[in-house]
Protein backbone atom coordinates (compact mmCIF):
# COMPACT_ATOMS: atom_id res chain seq x y z
CA UNK A 1 0.00 0.00 0.00
CA UNK A 2 1.34 3.69 -1.25
CA UNK A 3 2.01 5.47 1.77
CA UNK A 4 -0.09 9.34 1.38
CA UNK A 5 -0.04 12.28 3.25
CA UNK A 6 -2.91 13.85 4.79
CA UNK A 7 -3.05 16.64 1.41
CA UNK A 8 -3.12 13.31 -0.85
CA UNK A 9 -6.13 11.64 1.06
CA UNK A 10 -7.88 14.91 0.54
CA UNK A 11 -7.53 15.08 -2.95
CA UNK A 12 -8.33 11.83 -3.88
CA UNK A 13 -11.34 12.59 -1.41
CA UNK A 14 -12.19 15.53 -3.39
CA UNK A 15 -12.73 13.73 -6.20
CA UNK A 16 -15.32 11.52 -4.54
CA UNK A 17 -19.28 12.12 -5.41
CA UNK A 18 -21.31 13.83 -2.64
CA UNK A 19 -23.10 11.11 -0.36
CA UNK A 20 -26.71 10.76 -1.17
CA UNK A 21 -29.03 13.06 0.82
CA UNK A 22 -30.64 9.84 1.69
CA UNK A 23 -27.12 8.73 3.37
CA UNK A 24 -26.75 11.93 5.16
CA UNK A 25 -29.66 12.21 6.58
CA UNK A 26 -29.53 8.24 8.17
CA UNK A 27 -26.18 8.90 9.33
CA UNK A 28 -27.48 12.49 11.28
CA UNK A 29 -30.40 10.29 12.55
CA UNK A 30 -28.84 7.50 13.87
CA UNK A 31 -27.22 8.64 16.94
CA UNK A 32 -30.97 9.41 18.40
CA UNK A 33 -32.40 6.22 17.34
CA UNK A 34 -29.66 4.36 18.66
CA UNK A 35 -30.33 6.11 22.01
CA UNK A 36 -33.83 5.60 21.79
CA UNK A 37 -33.06 1.84 21.37
CA UNK A 38 -30.82 1.91 24.08
CA UNK A 39 -33.40 3.41 26.44
CA UNK A 40 -36.44 0.94 25.26
CA UNK A 41 -33.57 -2.42 25.62
CA UNK A 42 -32.51 -0.84 28.96
CA UNK A 43 -35.98 -0.24 30.57
CA UNK A 44 -36.83 -3.70 29.09
CA UNK A 45 -34.40 -5.50 30.90
CA UNK A 46 -35.60 -4.00 34.58
CA UNK A 47 -39.28 -4.27 33.81
CA UNK A 48 -40.73 -7.38 33.12
CA UNK A 49 -43.98 -5.72 32.26
CA UNK A 50 -43.18 -3.12 30.35
CA UNK A 51 -40.99 -5.94 27.86
CA UNK A 52 -44.02 -7.56 27.50
CA UNK A 53 -46.22 -4.65 26.44
CA UNK A 54 -42.58 -3.71 23.69
CA UNK A 55 -42.48 -7.44 22.47
CA UNK A 56 -46.33 -7.36 21.38
CA UNK A 57 -46.11 -3.80 19.72
CA UNK A 58 -42.39 -3.21 18.79
CA UNK A 59 -44.12 -0.30 16.48
CA UNK A 60 -45.89 0.85 19.25
CA UNK A 61 -42.91 1.24 21.16
CA UNK A 62 -40.54 3.43 18.94
CA UNK A 63 -43.39 5.62 18.32
CA UNK A 64 -43.94 6.49 22.40
CA UNK A 65 -39.95 7.05 22.22
CA UNK A 66 -40.50 9.85 19.91
CA UNK A 67 -39.00 7.22 16.65
CA UNK A 68 -40.56 6.65 13.54
CA UNK A 69 -40.92 2.92 13.39
CA UNK A 70 -39.49 2.17 10.21
CA UNK A 71 -38.59 -1.27 9.81
CA UNK A 72 -35.00 -0.96 10.31
CA UNK A 73 -35.57 0.05 13.80
CA UNK A 74 -38.30 -2.32 14.14
CA UNK A 75 -35.38 -5.30 13.54
CA UNK A 76 -33.41 -3.43 15.45
CA UNK A 77 -34.91 -3.47 18.38
CA UNK A 78 -36.37 -6.72 17.85
CA UNK A 79 -32.81 -8.32 17.93
CA UNK A 80 -31.85 -5.95 20.67
CA UNK A 81 -34.95 -7.67 22.34
CA UNK A 82 -33.74 -11.14 21.27
CA UNK A 83 -30.22 -10.55 22.86
CA UNK A 84 -32.22 -10.49 26.30
CA UNK A 85 -33.58 -14.22 25.92
CA UNK A 86 -30.17 -15.53 25.41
Amino acid sequence: MLPYDEERIAQLLGLLRPAPPAWVQAAQELPAARAGLDEIVERARVDAEFRALVTADLEAALAAAGHEPTQELVEALRSCLADLDR
